[in-house]
């Protein structure tokens, strides 16, 4: 375990000591980017003074700024370079006293990118998605663009394949944007599904490599089909995520949720504030949550704007329409 943090208490606030010039920089951000970002969370005072960092504030400020810098520096002693998005998440858990749970996310990998960068769940939310698609056989990720949904659903296929947990992985979403049959575009059949798969490409290219991926695919380990040429198949021994399943219909969905083969699991990937069906038609991914949260061998894993990982930015726009919803 890294050292604890040494915190010597003061009448006027807390002194933080640190223990080199590298410490105070990785701790305070590119341009004191991560303390201004805290800062701007906390009316309490924060400055730094020669090798330590010193706190002034109400003592409720205090006390979760000091588990927040606590777990912040157990992080970097460990080796890990903190991003925004890790530092913005430490402040949100640090204000409900949950500061120390970021340790046991940021600390576990759950696979490596083929160039052989670390990939962890970001948030609880995620981390409660990872172990419900270990756990159950179907599992239903809801929630906004950013979180990770399908990108962590691509990384365990490709593990539960690595690991022989499964013959092949099937990747599939609805073409919504140009009709169920793809039959008025031209080219070729590839050429018609990628735009609209391209986002799993992406998350397959990220863990594997395209020169991999290519591979995979050319011998059967990988398939990548619109949802159309799902019907009438049984899927036994494959990992199967269907993405923007908010786009589904109720039929759509129930013949989808039906190709559950032996041997397999399946993860569907929505956003029901993303739905592009024609007025009128009701939303699959809405109706199967409906109509299955009593199955308890189903997971339902909603997440939140506290669980997106993209620019900050993202988290306030996503924030902000959802006010106005």
């Amino acid at each position: 375990m890294p050292d604890q943090v040494n915190v010597n208490e003061h009448a006027n606030g807390i002194r933080i000591p640190l223990k080199s010039t590298a410490e105070g920089l990785a701790l305070f951000g590119p341009q004191d980017k991560f303390m201004r970002l805290i800062e701007s969370k906390t009316s309490a005072h924060l400055f730094s003074r020669e090798a330590e960092l010193v706190i002034h504030g109400e003592p409720a400020e205090v006390e979760w700024l000091e588990q927040l810098f606590d777990v912040l520096l157990q992080l970097i002693r460990s080796g890990l370079m903190l991003t925004e998005r890790d530092v913005s998440y430490a402040v949100e858990l640090a204000k409900e006293q949950k500061a120390d749970q970021l340790l046991d996310l940021l600390r576990g990998e759950i696979a490596t990118t083929q160039k052989g960068k670390p990939i962890r769940v970001k948030t609880i939310g995620q981390r409660h998605y990872v172990s419900t698609i270990r756990k159950k056989d179907i599992v239903f990720g809801i929630g906004p663009a950013g979180t990770g949904k399908t990108y962590l659903a691509v990384v365990l296929a490709v593990v539960a394949l690595k690991e022989g947990q499964v013959k092949r992985i099937v990747l599939t979403r609805p073409a919504v944007e140009a009709g169920e049959s793809l039959g008025f575009l031209p080219g070729d059949l590839q050429e018609k599904v990628d735009p609209y798969l391209r986002p799993l490409y992406d998350a397959l290219n990220d863990v594997l490599g395209p020169e991999q991926v290519v591979k995979s695919l050319e011998r059967g380990l990988i398939e990548i089909a619109p949802l159309a040429y799902m019907r009438g198949r049984t899927l036994d021994d494959s990992f199967i995520i269907l993405d923007e399943a908010q786009n589904t219909t109720p039929e759509q969905m129930k013949m989808f949720l039906t190709r559950l083969g032996f041997g397999s699991k399946m993860v569907i990937t929505g956003d029901v504030t993303q739905i592009d069906l024609p007025r009128g038609k009701n939303s699959g991914l809405v109706e199967a949550e409906r109509i299955l949260k009593s199955i308890e061998e189903i997971g339902i894993v909603h997440f939140t704007e506290q669980d997106v990982v993209r620019h900050s930015l993202v988290q306030k726009i996503i924030m902000a329409y959802s006010e106005q919803a």
